[in-house]
């Protein structure tokens, strides 16, 4: 049996590793989490709630953040041991242990080297997104419930928390819209490169012909609001409305005026929530997704060279960012990094990792 040599790619490997242990500054991130534990020990700590859960917060993403970058590192130095043990007893069962470790740490330790990369001014935060259904008829609406579902995926496989906030359901197949809440750190940061027009090609299954029928939906992801962030909006420059939440067909969900939808006259931002089953939280859940989009409109009007704002996206023609293609061939390929694949059933499953990686190191570039 021959000897297994994976030396040069431990060595990449370790050496990828260092640098995002160098540009994450391990000692200074220790010596914050030092700080964070006194804070979160205190007995007055709960006394200010809002500040409580900031600090709480803070400290779970930091204390994550080092043991991935720990525990990456015991891997790394397990898997030199295995390949020595593997080679000096003949063990190929041992070996192939070893092959395996290589490739699913190149796969994480790549995606800890993109998050080094989300360093911008709201990358570490929560998110709210929003699907729209654009031109295409019901494969449209169709199209922008198959994008609901591979985020809400996505997002289930990243262990992140998510609360579909409002859904307008079409009155034929799929939805009009859906807003989500991802409460998970650095979401506006990942699935900010998601922005955008999305693009479907595919044999209708709407059409009496089978006729292959192009659709588009549209992709908006905002940075979710924070206490600190200070974002005023006057009672005189919103209109409330209330009204009976629905699901698909027009049915009755509820039996009072719960849900709330609120216009921001001033811009025409036009929110609404009927997750929740009080009014108040409605409300309460609206008015935090409008201060999220006034924060993203006022940032991108600060630094109008980045567009990140979603009202960009048409859903049309010309525009798209990404294309899915099930028909006559079977490939999915985003037009900005061209990186592609050709299975999209695994896609739209939520398998979206290498799309999003792809798309955050084409930002930094572009």
């Amino acid at each position: 049996m021959s000897e297994l040599d994976l030396s040069n790619e431990i060595k990449q490997l370790r050496a990828t590793l260092e640098t995002i242990t160098h540009v994450s500054d391990l000692p200074k991130l220790e010596l914050e989490i030092a700080e964070l534990e006194k804070l979160a020990q205190s007995p007055s700590l709960w006394d200010d709630t809002e500040n409580a859960q900031q600090v709480t917060s803070s400290l779970s993403r930091k204390q994550a953040q080092v043991k991935r970058l720990n525990d990456l590192l015991a891997r790394l130095n397990d898997l030199e041991f295995m390949v020595q043990l593997g080679n000096e007893g003949q063990d190929e069962s041992l070996q192939k242990e070893a092959i395996a470790e290589v490739g699913k740490l190149t796969k994480e330790i790549g995606l800890a080297e993109v998050q080094t990369l989300l360093n911008g001014e709201y990358d570490s935060r929560a998110a709210i997104m929003t699907i729209r259904s654009g031109a295409g008829g019901d494969d449209a609406t169709d199209f922008a419930e198959m994008l609901l579902r591979m985020y809400l995926r996505y997002c289930e496989k990243q262990g992140w928390k998510t609360s579909v906030l409002d859904t307008s359901f079409a009155e034929g197949a799929g939805i009009k819209s859906a807003t989500v809440e991802i409460d998970a750190p650095y979401a506006f940061g990942e699935l900010s490169v998601e922005a955008g027009t999305h693009r479907l090609v595919r044999m209708s299954p709407f059409n009496a012909a089978g006729k292959r029928q192009t659709s588009f939906a549209a992709v908006e992801v905002v940075p979710l609001i924070e206490q600190t962030d200070v974002i005023e909006v006057p009672e005189n420059d919103i209109r409330i409305d209330v009204f009976r939440s629905s699901g698909p067909g027009g049915q009755s969900v509820n039996t009072t005026d719960s849900a709330v939808r609120i216009t921001h006259i001033p811009t025409g931002i036009v929110v609404s929530c009927q997750n929740e089953k009080s009014q108040l939280q409605n409300k309460a859940a609206a008015m935090r997704v409008l201060q999220s989009r006034l924060l993203e409109l006022k940032r991108s009007e600060e630094d109008a060279k980045k567009k990140q704002l979603a009202g960009d996206a048409t859903a049309s023609w010309g525009d798209q960012m990404r294309s899915y293609v099930m028909a006559p061939y079977q490939m999915v390929k985003d037009l900005r990094t061209n990186f592609e694949v050709n299975n999209p059933d695994a896609v739209f499953d939520g398998e979206l990792a290498g799309f999003i990686a792809a798309g955050i190191r084409w930002r930094k570039t572009s």
